[in-house]
């Protein structure tokens, strides 16, 4: 418990932070991606969206900056949602193996969720339950942060490991959730394939008998590293079981309206 409270603790993710303030660099528009079929509105308002699921602990330290003017979008809503480390989404237990409490068990020879055919997911699917694990929306602070705790994710039929998010702006948190404003931006957060190669030997991974596609292949990301969505990411390769933070500063057009419905321009990545 200690080397994982170290790996992930709040020196490290100080350190992350500085670095990424410090750099000041403008940046290129963050690649727009697919919603996928697994979103829900259920604006959970937290840090912690791990709730009972089991996995490796990973921390997000996520910030959105105007692209234009390189400043932080501070009092904006960024949200994630994710599978777990059995490639089960919540909302959608009844569609995919594990579901339930607790540490998901194998998959059945059902599999997992597997994504509408033609690109990855456009299409939204109607939820199975009221589970709301790994889902969450924060408002940056005022230098466009968040930080969520979470587990490392797994993996599905069709994709590679990802991390779903939106950045909402021109809105306010209220008693019911988040209200007004748009959608500014819908991306999907990737991670490195020597990372995801660690974690298929520690359980609950090791479980997931789903075969993995490999970050190259995968059909949606478009292969411009942190442009892309690509996450930077800290921990000790020798002992990932103790934990990631994965960073990442988005660069997104507030004025912009990007909801996700349909393909990215130009289509999804070969």
């Amino acid at each position: 418990a200690d080397d994982r409270a170290a790996a992930t603790g709040g020196g490290a993710l100080d350190a992350v932070k500085a670095a990424a303030s410090a750099s000041g660099a403008c940046m290129r528009l963050t690649t727009e991606q697919i919603e996928g079929p697994y979103h829900i509105d259920h604006e959970l308002f937290r840090k912690d969206v791990t709730e009972d699921r089991t996995g490796i602990p990973l921390v997000l330290v996520l910030r959105a900056i105007d692209s234009a003017t390189c400043k932080p979008l501070r009092d904006s809503a960024i949200e994630i949602w994710h599978c777990d480390a059995s490639g089960v989404y919540s909302g959608y237990t009844q569609t995919g193996n594990g579901g339930g409490g607790g540490t998901p068990p194998g998959p059945p020879p059902s599999g997992p969720p597997t994504p509408p055919p033609g690109g990855g997911g456009g299409g939204h699917q109607t939820p199975t339950d009221d589970l709301t694990w790994l889902r969450g929306i924060q408002m940056t602070d005022h230098q466009g942060f968040v930080t969520f705790r979470t587990v490392f994710p797994g993996w599905y039929t069709g994709r590679a490991v990802h991390v779903h998010t939106k950045v909402h702006t021109g809105g306010a948190r209220t008693r019911e959730g988040y209200s007004g404003g748009h959608t500014c931006h819908t991306g999907q957060f990737y991670f490195a394939e020597d990372a995801v190669r660690a974690t298929e030997v520690i359980a609950p991974y090791s479980a997931n008998t789903t075969a993995r596609v490999t970050l190259d292949k995968d059909m949606l990301y478009p292969g411009t590293g942190t442009r892309g969505g690509l996450l930077k990411l800290l921990h000790d390769p020798r002992h990932i079981e103790r934990g990631v933070i994965g960073s990442l500063t988005m660069a997104v057009d507030p004025a912009a309206t990007h909801d996700g419905d349909g393909p990215p321009p130009g289509g999804p990545a070969p």
